[in-house]
């Protein structure tokens, strides 16, 4: 038989013994190139924390992102073990088990589907069914331009046998593996390999423990990094030199380089869905706070006081009569809403029920408004090494503050004294295990008008 191609090229010698063993025939044509794709994210690696501030990741808060590709075995397939009957039965109950156990606070999620499960649905399909997941903060990677910056900015991947999964664990990216079927396999690929030794996702046991256990007890695999490229860094030399090796021509004299990665586009990742809120005062005004998109109810067990906080974009817009606390993001100099000031004064007279607005001026501040009081300004006290920019979304102070000024503290005081306090005192918000620290500044005269 006649090999079809002029040049086979592998990034790794195995790669050769199992093409000699499948068919001689081709065997002449291989040449070892490397990986480019590879390449390009080695070589954007010091760019990560560039990454993960376009994806709206905070300082301390820790991205997953989930990645399937596109085959019923896939993470979001059909025929998964406990699947229902077809991917959105997936996409629905991986994503009820994001909202229900992960604090918007300290997790931010992204997904990347392969071109085939965008193609073969649709994305008018895809976006609905993942609609209510990106209204609560999940982000959509495009397939064929973002997904290697993602890759790059994630602490964690949920992934399966697909190829993005794999190159997450050659990045010695701590990899979860919700679908896993060796028999689709070729058992000598080393991919194989590392489906059985790649921890797997217990459908039973909390996601949230196990990601917090897959990244804590983290150990890098070595077959990844070492068989998806057997000449890191090199691809762009070798490639170019077989390519006009081929066309008989001579290289050019400048080195050989691969385009580097793009900044992606900045995704806010804005929750839009009724936040259910959790607080306790732990102290004066020390507020410990977590904020799921789905009730409170689905972790039995945590003491502290319940509130709704609503985005004033929603599309539940029944949830705004209902919130204790509406908030908007948006530049403070927005002639559509007047200022900060007019607009939490507005939302106040046209919500009856809501007892604090805040408008998100900047990643680290927000104007908030009391009701019958003055409006203040909240402002994240720096942290040491985060450059200014707040670890939490200034949404959640106005939460802490509404806590402490709604809960009895430690000591018998009023709502106007506790309120005096945080003005003078400031508050401390615990996420997590993680305090930030707020300033909390009353308006000048002429600010406070609008």
């Amino acid at each position: 038989m006649a090999s079809v191609a002029d040049a086979l090229v592998l990034s790794h010698p195995e790669q050769y013994e199992r093409l000699s063993a499948a068919c001689p025939e081709a065997a002449p044509t291989a040449v070892l190139a490397g990986d480019p794709c590879f390449d390009r994210m080695l070589a954007a690696r010091p760019y990560r924390e560039r990454f993960r501030r376009a994806l709206a990741v905070r300082p301390g808060q820790r991205l997953v992102l989930l990645n399937s590709t596109w085959n019923s075995d896939s993470l979001l397939g059909d025929g998964a073990e406990g699947r229902g009957g077809n991917g959105s039965d997936a996409v629905a109950a991986l994503l009820d088990r994001v909202a229900a156990e992960f604090p918007v606070d300290e997790y931010r999620f992204a997904a990347v589907l392969h071109p085939n499960v965008w193609h073969g649905h649709g994305p008018g399909q895809i976006r609905a069914w993942l609609d209510r997941a990106r209204r609560g903060g999940l982000t959509l990677i495009d397939p064929l331009k973002g997904w290697r910056q993602a890759l790059l900015a994630a602490d964690a991947v949920i992934g399966d046998h697909g190829s993005v999964t794999y190159y997450a664990a050659a990045l010695g990216t701590p990899v979860l593996l919700g679908a896993a079927p060796l028999d689709a396999l070729d058992p000598d690929a080393p991919i194989s390999a590392f489906m059985q030794e790649a921890p797997r996702l217990d459908p039973a046991a909390s996601l949230a423990a196990q990601i917090e256990q897959l990244i804590s007890r983290h150990r890098p695999l070595a077959g990844p990094a070492v068989f998806t490229s057997s000449v890191p860094g090199e691809s762009a030399v070798r490639l170019r030199r077989l390519f006009y090796s081929m066309m008989g021509a001579p290289e050019p004299g400048r080195p050989a380089s691969l385009k580097p990665l793009p900044l992606p586009d900045y995704e806010p990742g804005t929750v839009t869905v009724p936040l259910h809120v959790l607080t306790q005062v732990i102290g004066p005004g020390r507020i410990a706070l977590g904020r799921w998109t789905e009730p409170p109810g689905v972790r039995s067990g945590e003491g502290g006081e319940a509130h709704v906080a609503v985005h004033e974009d929603t599309r539940d817009v029944d949830q705004l009569d209902l919130a204790d606390v509406i908030f908007r993001d948006g530049a403070p100099d927005d002639p559509r809403f007047g200022s900060p000031s007019v607009w939490t004064a507005e939302v106040l007279r046209r919500h009856h029920g809501c007892s604090l607005a805040a408008y998100v001026t900047g990643p680290s501040e927000c104007v908030v408004r009391v009701r019958g009081e003055e409006p203040l300004r909240l402002v994240a006290v720096p942290a040491a090494g985060t450059e200014g920019v707040s670890g939490v979304d200034p949404a959640a102070f106005a939460s802490a503050l509404y806590a402490w000024l709604a809960t009895g503290s430690h000591e018998a005081v009023t709502a106007d004294e506790r309120l005096a306090r945080a003005v003078t005192d400031g508050l401390c918000v615990r996420t997590g295990s993680r305090l930030h620290g707020v300033r909390v500044v009353p308006l000048p005269p002429l600010e406070s008008v609008g």
